[in-house]
């Protein structure tokens, strides 16, 4: 699990956390700290966009006062799928129609 400076102190049983490295006073962070570091952050900032991506519905990041019970989960979830499609479409995957294929390499 990463965690960042909000969650100092956090260690949850069973699980394993990794804090980035901070920079030692007068010192420096080896090539090695320095490499762990920017794989982490470029993993976390793929986190950040879909949570970006997520709150842009209004209803996800401003206060939900509907009491009912279970509906808290249903909104994230359908905003959850309202960014699953919208990145969907904005960035198609290529699919192949393997029957064509097939249709057309061995039946000649």
């Amino acid at each position: 699990m990463d965690k960042d400076l909000g969650y100092q102190g956090y260690e949850p049983k069973w699980v394993i956390t990794f804090q980035p490295k901070k920079k030692p006073r007068n010192a420096e962070l080896s090539q090695t700290e320095k490499f762990i570091n920017k794989i982490f952050s470029s993993v976390r900032i793929v986190v950040e966009h879909v949570l970006a991506g997520v709150k842009r519905c209004r209803i996800v990041k401003d206060v939900y006062r509907n009491l009912r019970e279970g509906y808290e989960d249903l909104v994230m979830e359908i905003a959850c799928g309202l960014h699953n499609f919208r990145q969907e479409f904005r960035h198609p995957v290529e699919t192949t129609n393997l029957l064509s294929l097939i249709e057309n390499d061995y039946f000649r």
